[in-house]
């Protein structure tokens, strides 16, 4: 079973994380989903592996960048009437501060959904959600359904 075939399920605590399993990126990185009043709070853990500069330590940059893709594209499945599975067009970050070795939360918002085009934005956090990490911008081809 692909996440093609899940996605059609309504989002809950479960079926989000059988989307993730689905994604075996999403598995490598660790990512977590919950559900908060209908709202949809992400999680990467804390994990060595992810390290981009021992020195400090922090994450690498491509890891929370790819955390925050994840993300916005998971919300956008979320959160469509009727669900496929969408194509990133463009994926525009701001890194703001480093993600040190903790656990990285990300929250999303659909700014809007067309016919063909969604925009998502991404807020990305590690202690408190007024200072970010990291903001991005996620805009996401949305692949006409099959009649």
């Amino acid at each position: 079973m692909t996440l093609a075939d899940v996605i059609h399920q309504s989002p809950s605590a479960d079926t989000l994380k059988l989307w993730l399993t689905k994604v075996p990126y999403a598995c490598y990185l660790g990512i977590r989903a919950e559900l908060h009043d209908n709202e949809i709070l992400f999680i990467l853990p804390e994990d060595k592996k992810l390290i981009g500069n021992p020195s400090l330590p922090a994450l690498h940059g491509g890891v929370v960048g790819a955390f925050m893709e994840q993300a916005a594209a998971f919300h956008l499945i979320a959160k469509m009437e009727q669900p496929s599975l969408p194509k990133i067009i463009n994926f525009s970050l701001d890194y703001l501060r480093p993600a040190r070795l903790r656990d990285t939360y990300a929250s999303c918002k659909l700014t809007r959904q067309g016919r063909f085009i969604a925009n998502v934005s991404v807020t990305s956090w590690q202690e408190h959600i007024d200072k970010p990490n990291a903001i991005a911008r996620a805009h996401f081809l949305i692949p006409e359904l099959e009649q």
